[in-house]
């Protein structure tokens, strides 16, 4: 089973390619990374404009083609309301035009399934305005246990969330983690591990190899009702709403 994985979720655009559940290659934008190679981090781009580059010369790199494709993971948000928009779309014109299955992966879930260390793993991406899209997990050997459903919270909630499922030591990973590294750790008061998620494989292999089982149950998304995971309104439709409150 061939899945391409594709995030664009998250600040750095990536895709993947897993064969059942050995990862064959990834490609994150600035990176080009055949499984069990080492890659540099350069700056990141448009997703509109890196996004079909990527996944044309991951293909190209594993000799493959979109028709030898069993689906499509995509990681569906929360995240960039841009970005989500712009994967959605990729996906579904793709999935259109080659018949292939999608099926929509929480953007937290893929990006705590990158850290393998045993404990709490606490998923945490910038949502801005001093917030963050969060979920808590615990990894006991290969399996990953949600504890919490994906959220919006103030970066002082993280505090509550961690307490609440007596976290001790955890690992904290995304760019929420790292944007608001100090006000975590002033907060939480305790022991925790912190990284942006740099030195760890794709959000989109990791989108894929969840996608798996579902795949295989034929229990994929409708893809003409699939819609992204915003969590929060748009800052557009804030407005609007604000306007239409004080009209």
């Amino acid at each position: 089973m061939r899945i391409l994985g594709i995030d664009t979720a998250t600040p750095t655009a990536s895709v993947a390619l897993i064969d059942d559940q050995k990862l064959l290659a990834e490609q994150i934008h600035g990176q080009a990374r055949i499984a069990g190679d080492k890659a540099t981090p350069q700056p990141k781009g448009n997703h509109a404009e890196v996004i079909l580059p990527l996944i044309r010369s991951l293909l190209d790199r594993a000799s493959l083609s979109l028709e030898e494709l069993s689906g499509i993971a995509l990681s569906i948000g929360p995240g960039s309301f841009t970005g989500l928009r712009i994967a959605l779309a990729t996906v579904k014109g793709i999935a259109y035009e080659w018949g292939l299955p999608v099926v929509g992966v929480s953007t937290l879930h893929a990006n705590a399934a990158r850290v393998d260390d045993d404990g709490f793993i606490c998923s945490l991406l910038d949502a801005r305005k001093n917030e963050v899209y969060a979920a808590l997990f615990r990894r006991a050997g290969k399996t990953l246990t949600r504890l919490s459903e994906d959220a919006v919270l103030s970066v002082s909630r993280v505090n509550d969330l961690l307490c609440h499922y007596g976290a001790i030591n955890p690992f904290l990973v995304g760019d929420g983690a790292r944007t608001y590294e100090s006000q975590l750790k002033n907060s939480f008061g305790g022991a925790m591990r912190v990284s942006a998620g740099d030195e760890f494989g794709s959000v989109a292999a990791q989108a894929a190899i969840l996608a798996r089982e579902r795949f295989l149950a034929a229990a994929d998304d409708d893809i003409g009702n699939l819609a992204p995971v915003y969590l929060r309104p748009s800052e557009a439709e804030s407005k609007r709403l604000f306007a239409a409150l004080t009209s």
